[in-house]
């Protein structure tokens, strides 16, 4: 096994994900993003099945015509599938790529699988209807100054801060 290297110092990682943002604002003409990338798949799922009805409700029809070609080759699809291989790479490369489960020593892992779908389902809903994820939230809007996404970090920043005294016993 390859020995695992230092993670990255977060200013410089911040630095390196604002340019990004702004690489994906020059190039692709939008920001980032991941739940519309979700919402174009399962726009995929409902067009396979019936595509007559996917016209018929504006939760769908807004992402079946979103690109040429249907909707699995909207540019948050691709962003999604490079942040997989991205991240596999990274940590391929950082010797840090290996089967587990992060958990606390009090956790078992079935309790901790279950805990980390329920809140990725609740942030998925969180996600449709705040009117996007945290990515497009806090990155985009609030590189665009918008105040509903600078009202929605300081939200969720405050949950988890109130939130992080219930979970923290579960890491010691």
């Amino acid at each position: 096994m390859r020995k695992q290297s230092a993670y990255w110092n977060p200013y410089v990682a911040g630095i390196a994900l604002g340019l990004v943002l702004l690489s994906a604002f020059v190039i692709a003409g939008r920001g980032l993003g991941a739940s519309g990338a979700f919402s174009s798949a399962v726009t995929a799922c409902a067009i396979a099945v019936d595509p007559g009805r996917v016209h018929q409700n504006p939760a769908y029809e807004r992402y079946a015509g979103d690109a040429a070609g249907g909707p699995l080759r909207d540019w948050l699809v691709f962003e999604i599938l490079g942040v997989l291989v991205g991240g596999f790479v990274s940590a391929a490369l950082a010797g840090r790529l290996r089967l587990g489960v992060e958990r606390g020593p009090h956790t078992r892992v079935p309790a901790r699988l279950f805990l980390a779908l329920g809140g990725g389902v609740l942030m998925g809903f969180g996600a449709k209807l705040a009117r996007g994820c945290t990515s497009g939230q806090a990155l985009t809007g609030g590189a665009l100054l918008s105040a509903g996404s600078w009202a929605f970090m300081a939200a969720l920043f405050a949950g988890a801060y109130a939130f992080a005294w219930f979970v923290r016993r579960e890491w010691r």
